[in-house]
């Protein structure tokens, strides 16, 4: 049960947005422009893998099961790929450059002065461009406070993870500035 009455009994992040949509709308707008836009050279799944690590190094079991299960609707694989890139991302099947840009989006979330010079330099060998370590900084920068709001407040979970990767389709034709989102 939350730690307040959220006026609804809705998962996740969307209870407390649905609670503060004023406050919401800034959010999943930035959410939107993250995971969801065009992006030149980061595909939506590895954009969505990014928020699906850090939520899970952060230990947010409702942000890193959404965000794990829309990276396997994007990667179209099944839920043990993306666990196996969550627990040992360096030994997955993942392209060098998405492994750069997690052991990157790792560093964030520690702490920002955590990103070194060297980890920045490797993904620019493994063909990273600034925009995708800009990205990635400021995506693991937005799921530190995500997952601090969803659990800051004690939100539920769905515990099935299919419940989740039946939602991605939805999500990924509908995106994250959907604002019938809380419905």
């Amino acid at each position: 049960m939350a730690y307040i009455d959220l006026q609804n009994d809705l998962p996740g992040i969307r209870g407390p947005m649905a609670f503060r949509p004023e406050t919401a709308k800034p959010l999943n707008e930035l959410a939107e422009i993250l995971l969801h836009q065009q992006h030149d050279s980061l595909s939506c799944g590895e954009r969505e893998m990014i928020g699906a690590y850090v939520s899970s190094l952060n230990d947010c079991f409702f942000c890193q099961n959404v965000h794990g299960a829309m990276a396997g609707h994007y990667f179209e694989c099944d839920a043990s790929l993306i666990d196996s890139i969550k627990h040992d991302y360096q030994s997955a099947p993942i392209s060098d450059k998405l492994k750069a840009l997690l052991a990157i989006a790792g560093s964030v979330q520690k702490g920002g002065q955590y990103v070194t010079p060297r980890q920045v330099e490797h993904a620019k060998k493994m063909d990273a461009t600034d925009r995708d370590i800009h990205d990635t900084v400021l995506i693991a920068a937005a799921f530190c406070m995500f997952n601090r709001y969803v659990d800051g407040l004690n939100t539920w979970a769905p515990q099935d993870p299919q419940v989740y990767a039946d939602r991605a389709a939805m999500r990924a034709a509908d995106g994250y500035a959907n604002l019938n989102a809380f419905k």
